[in-house]
């Protein structure tokens, strides 16, 4: 030992990875950079003076302005450390190895020593952004050059907050784990194979442009449920039922495939636990998990675990604001042919380009087969670049539009009239102080009014109508001879909320929750064409049809909420309507179960991934089978079961097989509930009790006489028996084969 603690000091002291001032090189490039923002920034000041642009937009772009910029020059800053060979050629900066390494410190942090500290954060109570929590004066030094007087008072700022939320916080990532323990310490290994031939269709979690998971990732360490084909040689690259490891996951990706089916522990079909082949790699050993592994409380852990680095992320980074600008253009990944699918509407506009006009449209690059291998999704406003059919490079712009606002766009030729606006009654004029530009901007109002542009041609026939909704400005006046692809008006969006876990910690809670929302965003509950009916007492009606099935359903959407939707829009089951958070009871009643998993999946890894926090999606899988693991009874048939009453999937299973010949089985629907709702609802009154409301459990456990059978760890740490997990797992299948035995013999006499 002695022996490798020599040594180990040795190479430290000739290694000598140790920060002099020297090693802090500001990269030249800066004052370039600096100076090229400063010039934007003005030209966004004059804008706003001018009256282009309002102060909400002023503001928002000041601060990409300079995210930008910061992010530019982080990049700069690690190229030039990584080059930076000033003392002899062989040398490799402390720094750079430090960060490269990943022993200490990252990109940010090497950005403020030697680049600029970039924009800093108002502590603020409230959790999610809006306007001047960022202060828009941002600190151009470095540490290495030293802040100036102003700057140094912006930077005390950010160190407030570091150490408030540090402080706040991690208290709540420890309540989240203990409650993921409690409602998944029972999830164990029982058995190889439960034999289902359902699976989970699995690809790439893509948002945007960007890809936030790459779908070789998502399936190394899992079991194919389909044989795996290459298309062009007919080679079955994994069979059914196989692992797809590192090697085999390549051949995957490079025979172009984007999208498998997988064996998943949210469709096993094991009693007690999970099956090996659904759960897959035991992922620290790389090789299929072991029969009695604890699954549930790896799970619980692996997600728990990041919770307490990611609350103290804030710290490190000292308040600077990294804030998250939505795109503003659309690049393919790939060459191919552009097609526009059928929902997507376009118009010309002046200068002869394509506007999108409706709410949203697809656009799907094809390969030289013609195979779909992207698909993306176009906003109304967007400018196409291409026309359809066009052959594109990789990383071509196709498409590009204004991330800040949410325009109205014409989509005829006319002459612009108002209805129903009228200032003082369902809009104001706002008068900008700095400029003097007068704009109308609709504000809340009584319902019986519906402000709507309406555009006539020469004859003064209605050539189009356009309902207004709250909040937006209003950019033609009345007699306007307005173009196709013209803006009409638009909506400010408040782009980008102030990443910081705050906002991620909060909402990886809420969705482990799955609690219902303030304002949720209205739902379709079929598939048709939208129907934009008059406004009623209220609100204003919308109505969809599906022309094949000739269902009709009514929605009344409230006054004030944003349509996200116009007449003749072609919407499917599940499309919001309206703006706001998505219910995730309503979800699960309309898409069923597959929807609410894969949206629970993707939206807790995306508050992860932008953090750079990788976990393995099995584990959130296994979270989320306990969330959907209750049923609520709608008719009980023949059983001894009442309407209504909530209880686990596999015993009303069980209860219906063993009904005899004839009967009635019960009939039931999935519900979604909270994790800690499950924990509190478990099969198990002793686990149930140690967690929370002990008083309440007990004497609800006594009411009905319940019996634990002790199938999970906690109940057995409890009472101090073996677990049944690890080697423990055997000695109860051992004892349950005895206890079976006996049963039968007492029976037989």
């Amino acid at each position: 030992l002695d022996a490798i603690k020599d040594l180990g000091f040795y190479y430290s002291t000739i290694g000598g990875i140790t920060i002099g001032i020297d090693d802090l090189k500001v990269p030249e490039i800066k004052e370039k950079l600096i100076a090229q923002a400063k010039k934007e920034v003005q030209r966004i000041e004059k804008n706003y003076e001018k009256g282009i642009i309002s102060d909400g937009e002023r503001y928002n772009r000041i601060i990409d302005i300079w995210t930008s910029t910061t992010n530019e020059l982080a990049d700069i800053v690690m190229e030039t450390i990584e080059k930076d060979t000033s003392y002899n050629p062989f040398r490799i900066n402390p720094i750079f190895l430090m960060v490269r390494s990943g022993a200490r410190g990252n990109k940010t942090q090497a950005n403020q020593l030697m680049g600029m500290r970039g924009l800093m954060i108002r502590p603020t109570k409230k959790v999610t952004g809006g306007i001047g929590e960022i202060i828009e004066t941002p600190v151009i030094s470095n540490f290495r050059e030293g802040l100036s007087l102003l700057e140094y008072f912006i930077s005390v700022h950010g160190g407030r907050k570091g150490l408030v939320d540090t402080a706040l916080k991690t208290s709540d990532a420890g309540y989240l784990s203990r409650r993921l323990v409690d409602v998944a310490h029972s999830v164990i290994v029982t058995e190889e194979d439960c034999g289902t031939l359902e699976g989970v269709f699995v690809s790439a979690l893509v948002e945007g442009d960007e890809e936030i998971i790459p779908f070789k990732e998502r399936i190394i360490g899992r079991v194919a449920l389909d044989n795996v084909v290459d298309i062009v040689t007919d080679k079955v690259i994994v069979k059914a039922g196989e692992v797809i490891d590192e090697k085999k996951a390549q051949e995957i990706v490079d025979a172009g495939i984007n999208r498998i089916r997988i064996r998943s522990v949210l469709t096993c079909k094991s009693e007690k636990g999970v099956c090996a082949k659904c759960y897959g790699w035991d992922l620290s050993k790389k090789k299929i998990v072991n029969v009695g592994e604890a699954v549930g409380v790896i799970a619980a852990q692996s997600i728990g675990e990041p919770g307490t680095q990611l609350t103290l992320r804030t710290f490190h980074t000292g308040g600077a604001a990294s804030r998250s600008i939505g795109p503003s253009s659309l690049k393919v990944r790939n060459a191919g042919r552009v097609k526009y699918l059928e929902n997507l509407k376009v118009t010309k506009n002046k200068e002869g380009k394509n506007v999108v006009i409706q709410r949203e449209g697809n656009v799907a690059l094809l390969d030289e087969r013609g195979r779909e291998v992207e698909k993306y999704t176009l906003r109304v406003g967007a400018i196409v670049e291409v026309e359809d059919g066009e052959e594109v490079k990789p990383g071509q712009v196709i498409a590009h539009w204004d991330p800040y606002s949410t325009p109205i766009i014409a989509d005829a030729e006319g002459i612009v009239e108002y209805k129903d606006i009228e200032v003082g009654k369902t809009a104001k004029e706002e008068v900008d102080t700095t400029t003097g530009i007068k704009r109308k901007v609709i504000i809340p109002h009584k319902e019986e009014m519906d402000p709507q542009i309406v555009l006539k041609n020469e004859k003064g026939d209605i050539v189009g109508d356009y309902h207004i909704p709250e909040g937006a400005h209003i950019m033609v006046e009345v007699g306007d001879k307005v173009h196709p692809g013209d803006i009409l008006a638009k909506t400010p969006r408040t782009v980008g909320r102030v990443q910081d876990i705050t906002g991620g910690l909060p909402r990886v809670s809420e969705l482990f929750e799955a609690r219902t929302p303030k304002n949720p965003a209205i739902l379709s509950e079929i598939d048709g064409e939208v129907e934009v009916l008059p406004f009623e007492k209220g609100g204003r009606k919308v109505r969809i049809t599906n022309k094949e099935t000739q269902t009709v359903k009514e929605y009344t959407i409230p006054y004030g909420k944003h349509l996200n939707v116009s007449t003749g829009d072609y919407v499917i089951a599940g499309t919001k309507l309206t703006d706001g958070p998505v219910d995730l009871k309503e979800m699960l009643r309309i898409q069923g179960e597959k929807k609410v998993q894969e949206y629970l999946l993707n939206e807790i890894q995306k508050v992860y991934r932008v953090e750079g926090v990788t976990i393995n999606d099995k584990h959130i899988e296994i979270i989320i089978r306990q969330m959907l693991s209750k049923v609520r009874v709608e008719d009980p048939g023949d059983t001894y079961l009442l309407e209504g009453e909530e209880i686990s999937r596999v015993k009303i299973q069980k209860i219906n097989e063993s009904l005899p010949k004839g009967k009635k089985p019960a009939t039931y629907k999935p519900l979604v509930l909270g994790i800690t709702r499950v924990a509190l609802s478990s099969e198990s009154f002793i686990s149930a009790a140690s967690f929370q409301e002990t008083m309440k459990v007990l004497t609800n456990a006594a009411i009905l006489g319940q019996e634990d059978y002790l199938e999970g760890l906690k109940e057995n740490v409890i009472l101090g028996r073996l677990i049944p997990a690890g080697t423990g797992f055997f000695a109860s299948v051992e004892k349950e084969k005895e206890e079976s035995y006996e049963y039968t013999a007492t029976e037989r006499r």
